[in-house]
């Protein structure tokens, strides 16, 4: 028992106190009040799903430029992420990015590699909506591959219901 009731009492009050303020004024993590904005969002594919994702920085200045977003070269030295399908030319109807992961999942990143897919010449296009259609269909259905050379952060805000 301490020799000090009052006194131990007082500080746990302090401390009390201290803690309810710092919680008030936002917690341990200062980043300032929230505002809302209004931005664009994306809707793409994972596993037979959709998700809202955000288009925010790219590390290829030209992209950047045509679409509107920030423009990051030191982004593009990440390596080791999931991959971000994109078909160009020829698609199916309805054709979304494809991602290679989602929030909750292992490997999910909001930084993507760009992956290029294109239909070859007298294949006919599907709706791809999974990473994993994605390596059997260049297996059997004229679908072909390349690395786009840019890292996008595109982070995925909403995972699956109506788009």
């Amino acid at each position: 028992m301490s020799k000090h009731p009052v006194l131990a009492a007082g500080v746990a009050i302090v401390m009390v106190v201290l803690a309810a303020a710092a919680y008030a004024a936002g917690g341990p993590m200062m980043m300032g009040p929230s505002h809302r904005i209004s931005q664009p969002s994306f809707v793409g594919y994972y596993d037979g799903h959709k998700d809202t994702y955000l288009s925010t920085d790219i590390s290829s200045k030209a992209e950047a430029k045509m679409m509107h977003i920030n423009f990051s070269a030191s982004m593009g030295k990440v390596k080791g992420l999931p991959e971000i399908y994109l078909v160009q030319g020829r698609a199916a109807p309805g054709q979304l990015a494809v991602f290679g992961s989602e929030p909750g999942e292992k490997d999910y990143s909001p930084l993507w590699a760009e992956t290029i897919l294109t239909w070859k010449a007298g294949s006919k296009p599907v709706l791809i909506t999974s990473d994993n259609q994605v390596n059997k269909l260049e297996k059997t259905s004229g679908l072909t591959e390349r690395p786009g050379n840019v890292v996008l952060n595109c982070p995925i805000v909403k995972v699956g219901g109506k788009s």
